[in-house]
């Protein structure tokens, strides 16, 4: 089967990879020669790592390696029986995409939109036939990370989904099945790990490493909030909040921050700008946490119960199944355990608690209770038996 990727930026580069380690010939496609050459160089050396690491032979990555070509010409994609965009996220900018591909792919060619944020259904509007669209989204980096959420649109033909899960099954990722609402199953749910450290930061409860160290002693998980948000970009993170929180009619679950619009706006993006949340210099000091036990497990307990309660508003609105979600949220973003097991372990009246005082507390529409989580106090239920 011939695979397309359109969009020869490090998704673009990394699902192409994943692609012909499963045995497929890959055209990746982008009109920017810089970009192609890039994307070459970089796939020339990943497979060199692969090799260096034992995971590959040399014959055997030469020969995969082989089956990667880049072009600039559109029409390269002709025979395609998938095509992957992985073009920059602007809704105007894909649905010309979508549209020009209609005019050389197959038929019966699969066009899905590797988008994170937009809506798949908005993208396929600029197509004819749209019960070919469908949205394959994967994580970053692509090669490395197993989960993929795919997202059928209203206009996805039925058995579009089933091949797509099948065919990405088969090369080896983790696959879960969304609805086409805004963030899908992982960026809705996570923005309160984000959204709820920020304001507990704003509101002068605790330091940035405060908070981290909360969220990676207790909680267990790998990279706390300020850490993580360095680590992706704050660029990237706050335009998906933002994306998310305009598509939800500014629902305040959703509201983006003003300190991390500033820095956005002052190009501190972390990691790769040198300073974000915290000094990546050479020579800075590490930021250290002075919070005692009782104030850290607070920042947890707050920041997990706003977690859970968006998890459970997802398996409320139909947004993916329980086992979706769970599965989602520890292979997408290494979640030390699934939200809604951790809901039963601590007991959902306990998470009922702590949002009912948090919004005793600030009146503010972001702290209300899933419905679903209501219903299963009052019934003293669980997720799992």
């Amino acid at each position: 089967m011939k695979i397309g990727v359109a969009g020869a930026g490090a998704m673009g580069t990394g699902i192409a990879q994943v692609a012909a380690l499963a045995g497929h010939k890959v055209v990746v496609f982008d009109p920017f020669d810089n970009s192609l050459k890039r994307s070459a160089t970089n796939l020339d050396n990943d497979f060199k790592k692969l090799v260096e690491k034992g995971k590959l032979d040399q014959a055997k990555a030469e020969a995969v390696r082989s089956n990667i070509i880049h072009a600039a010409d559109l029409n390269s994609l002709a025979g395609c029986s998938l095509v992957i965009e992985a073009a920059v996220e602007l809704l105007e900018v894909k649905k010309k995409l979508f549209a020009d591909l209609e005019s050389v792919v197959d038929p019966h060619c699969i066009l899905a939109t590797n988008t994170s944020s937009l809506s798949v259904i908005s993208i396929a509007a600029a197509c004819k036939h749209r019960g070919r669209v469908i949205g394959i989204h994967f994580f970053n980096p692509a090669s490395i990370m197993p989960l993929v959420e795919i997202i059928p649109a209203f206009t996805t033909d039925e058995s579009v989904p089933v091949s797509a899960k099948s065919l990405i099954d088969s090369w080896g990722k983790v696959t879960v099945m969304a609805k086409d609402t805004p963030g899908f199953i992982v960026n809705r749910i996570a923005r309160p790990f984000y959204g709820e450290a920020i304001k507990i930061y704003e509101e002068g409860v605790a330091s940035f490493a405060d908070i981290d160290h909360a969220m990676r002693s207790i909680g267990g998980f790998r990279m706390g909030p300020f850490e993580l948000m360095d680590l992706i970009g704050n660029d990237i993170n706050f335009s998906v909040t933002e994306t998310v929180w305009k598509q939800m009619f500014n629902d305040p679950r959703y509201r983006p921050s003003i300190t991390q619009q500033r820095l956005f706006e002052a190009g501190l993006f972390g990691r790769k700008s040198g300073r974000g949340y915290y000094d990546y210099s050479e020579g800075a000091a590490k930021a250290e946490s002075t919070a005692d036990d009782l104030r850290l497990q607070y920042i947890f307990s707050r920041i997990l119960c706003m977690l859970i309660n968006e998890a459970a508003d997802a398996l409320y609105l139909g947004i993916a199944s329980r086992d979706d979600i769970e599965t989602a949220m520890t292979k997408g973003v290494n979640y030390p355990k699934g939200l809604l097991k951790w809901a039963d372990e601590i007991g959902i009246n306990k998470v009922c608690d702590t949002i009912n005082k948090l919004h005793g507390d600030y009146q503010d529409d972001r702290y209300r209770t899933s419905l679903l989580l209501k219903k299963m106090a009052s019934e003293n239920a669980r997720f799992f038996s």
